[in-house]
C-alpha cells in the first residue's frame, strides 16, 4: 500500500470514529477501578493494571513520570484487595508501596502534567487513610505496613489548595470548567457535584471524572447516558479506558494539518471539514466533547481549515493573547511553545490578515526563538520528549520564513542526536520521534543541501519502514502519558512523503533497499 492509500484509510478509520484512537491510561483505568468497581470490565482492569506492573514495583514511567501512575494504582489496588482479599493483589500494593517510598523524595522534580500538582498530595492522603487503617484492619501481604508507615508528599505539590477547593464546592461554589476534567481529585464531594451534569459524553472529557461524579451509581445495570459512555470505552480495550475521551476534534485538527501541508494527494471527507467548522464556538473550539476551548486546539482547526480552502475566522483566537504570546486555556501556569508554535501556523495561512497579525507573528517569532535551548532544542508541556517540541517550533517558523539560525540551530541537535540504529528518541529511539526528527531535517527552510542531513534523513526513514506497526510508547501529557495512535500514524507516513519527495534523499533510500535486496 502506498502512503497516499495509507493516509486514505487512517482518514476513512477517522471518520467512522466520534471517540479517537488512544491508548489505554494508567491513571485513568486505576481510578475507574477504585471508583466504579461494579461497572462493567471491572476484572479487565484489575487485570490490565496488574499486567502492567514494572519489575520494580512502578507503573508508568520513566522517571518521575512513573509517580502519579503508581499512586493511583496502589490505591486502586489497595480498595481491590480490601474487597477480594487476592494475595495477588496484596503482593503488587506491597511492591507498589516499596516503591513509592523510593520516589516521594522531597526534591522529586514533577513533570508538567495535567493538574499533577493536586493530584499527588490526594493520592498520597488517600493512601496513608488506607495505610492507617491496617492498623485496625490488617489485609493479606501487607503486614509490613500495618503500624505506622506512612508516605511522604514531595514538594512542588499544593494540598492546601485542594482543601480550599474541596471546602468550596462544600459550601455550593462552582469549579472551572477546566477542572472538571480533574474532578475525582475532589474525593466523595465530586459524587453528584451539582454545578456539572453528566452527558452521553460523561464528565470533564474524562473516564476518572465521570466515575467520581456518579459515584456508587456507576454500576451495570444504570440506564444513565454517561453510564454508557464509561461502558462504551471499557469495552474497547477489554476493561481499561483512554486518557480522556472524546478527543475527535484534538485527532482530526493534527491529523487533517500534518497532511495538508506536506501536499498528501488525498481526498479528505467533507464530514471531517464539515466536523471541525461545526465546533467552533465563540471562543474557539476544544479538543473533545467535556473539555472547555483552548487556543491549541483552535489554532490547529483553523489551520487545518485554511489548509482545506475552508477559511474560519480568527477572531476567537484573540481572546487566548497574553502580552507577546498566547495562553492555551486562561489561568494557565506555564506556557506552551507548541500552541504558540501552532497559533503562528494559523496565523501565516490567513494571508490578509492585515497589521495586526503581522505584528503578532513578528512577536511570536521572537517568543518561540528565545525559548529555544542552547543545544537548538525546545521542550514543552504537552509533550514528553524534546522532538514533538522541536517538530512543532521547526515547520511553525518555516511556515513564516523566518529564523534562519534557529532552524539551523535545530538542525544539527537533530543530527547529533540519531541513534546508531538511525532512530531518534528522548530515551530510547521511537518511530513517533524519528519521524519528528526526519521532518525537522527536511522542512527546516534556509538550510542548505547537506550531504549529511541527506543521509540522516535516510537512515532515519529506513527505521521508519523496518520498524512497522511496532506500537509506539506514551509519550504525550494528560494526567498521565498517552499514545494518540492515527496522529503518531500521520507523522510517520508525513516523514515518509516528504523524504520520498526529497530527490537525493529518495535516491539514497532506493540505494539502501537495493543493497537490502542483494544481501537477502
Amino acid at each position: 500500500m502506498n502512503l497516499a492509500d495509507q493516509a486514505q484509510q487512517l482518514l476513512a478509520e477517522m471518520t467512522a470514529d466520534s471517540f479517537g484512537d488512544f491508548s489505554p491510561s494508567l491513571y485513568e483505568t486505576a481510578r475507574v477501578a477504585a471508583l466504579a468497581p461494579r461497572l462493567a470490565g471491572h476484572e479487565g482492569r484489575i487485570r490490565f493494571l496488574l499486567r502492567a506492573q514494572e519489575p520494580a514495583g512502578n507503573w508508568g514511567g520513566p522517571g518521575e513520570y512513573a509517580l502519579l501512575p503508581t499512586l493511583s494504582a496502589v490505591d486502586a489496588l489497595f480498595a481491590e484487595l480490601a474487597r477480594a482479599a487476592d494475595p495477588q493483589v496484596g503482593q503488587a500494593v506491597h511492591r507498589g508501596l516499596h516503591a513509592l517510598s523510593r520516589m516521594l523524595e522531597p526534591e522529586i522534580s514533577l513533570p508538567d502534567t495535567v493538574a499533577i500538582e493536586i493530584l499527588v498530595p490526594w493520592l498520597v492522603a488517600e493512601l496513608n487513610t488506607k495505610l492507617a487503617a491496617l492498623e485496625t484492619k490488617p489485609l493479606p501481604g501487607l503486614g509490613f505496613w500495618r503500624y505506622g508507615r506512612r508516605l511522604s508528599c514531595p514538594s512542588g505539590t499544593y494540598p492546601e489548595i485542594l482543601i480550599q477547593l474541596r471546602e468550596a464546592v462544600e459550601h455550593g461554589a462552582a469549579l472551572p470548567e477546566k477542572l472538571w476534567h480533574s474532578l475525582e481529585m475532589l474525593g466523595p464531594v465530586a459524587q453528584g457535584a451539582p454545578f456539572v451534569r453528566a452527558g452521553r459524553y460523561g464528565v470533564g472529557c474524562s473516564p476518572a471524572a465521570t466515575a467520581a461524579w456518579f459515584g456508587t451509581e456507576a454500576a451495570q445495570g444504570n440506564p444513565h447516558p454517561g453510564v454508557r459512555y464509561l461502558e462504551h470505552l471499557q469495552a474497547r480495550h477489554g476493561g481499561p479506558v483512554p486518557v480522556a475521551a472524546p478527543l475527535d476534534v484534538f485527532e482530526r485538527a493534527w491529523v487533517l494539518t500534518t497532511f495538508t501541508d506536506i501536499g498528501l494527494p488525498v481526498t479528505v471527507p467533507p464530514e471531517l471539514v464539515e466536523g471541525l467548522r461545526a465546533a467552533f464556538t465563540e471562543s474557539g473550539v476544544a479538543g473533545g466533547a467535556g473539555l472547555p476551548p483552548d487556543a491549541d486546539d483552535t489554532s490547529t482547526a483553523l489551520h487545518a481549515l485554511a489548509n482545506l480552502g475552508a477559511a474560519y475566522p480568527l477572531d476567537s483566537l484573540w481572546e487566548y493573547q497574553v502580552d507577546e504570546h498566547f495562553a492555551t486555556f486562561p489561568d494557565e501556569r506555564t506556557p506552551s511553545v507548541t500552541t504558540n508554535a501552532h497559533v503562528l501556523q494559523a496565523l501565516a495561512a490567513d494571508p490578509g490578515g492585515g497589521r495586526r497579525v503581522a505584528d503578532t507573528m513578528v512577536g511570536l517569532t521572537e517568543w518561540l526563538c528565545g525559548r529555544q535551548h542552547e543545544d537548538g532544542s525546545w521542550t514543552d508541556k504537552w509533550h514528553a520528549s524534546p522532538y514533538y517540541a522541536t517538530e512543532t517550533c521547526v515547520v511553525a517558523l518555516a511556515s513564516y520564513g523566518e529564523s534562519t539560525a534557529a532552524a539551523r540551530k535545530a538542525v544539527r541537535w537533530v543530527l547529533d542526536t540519531q541513534h546508531a540504529n538511525g532512530s531518534w528518541g528522548f530515551w530510547d529511539g521511537t518511530s513517533e520521534e524519528t519521524a519528528y526528527a526526519v521532518q525537522i531535517l527536511l522542512r527546516a527552510k534556509a538550510v542548505r543541501p547537506d550531504p549529511a542531513i541527506e543521509q540522516a534523513a535516510a537512515r532515519g526513514c529506513s527505521y521508519l519502514l523496518d520498524s512497522g506497526d511496532n506500537p509506539s510508547p506514551p509519550l504525550w501529557h494528560d494526567k498521565d502519558l498517552y499514545t494518540p495512535g492515527r496522529i503518531i500514524r500521520a507523522e510517520t507516513i508525513a516523514a515518509l512523503h516528504v523524504a520520498g519527495t526529497h530527490p537525493r534523499v529518495a535516491a539514497r533510500l532506493a540505494r539502501q533497499d537495493e543493497r537490502t535486496e542483494r544481501t537477502a
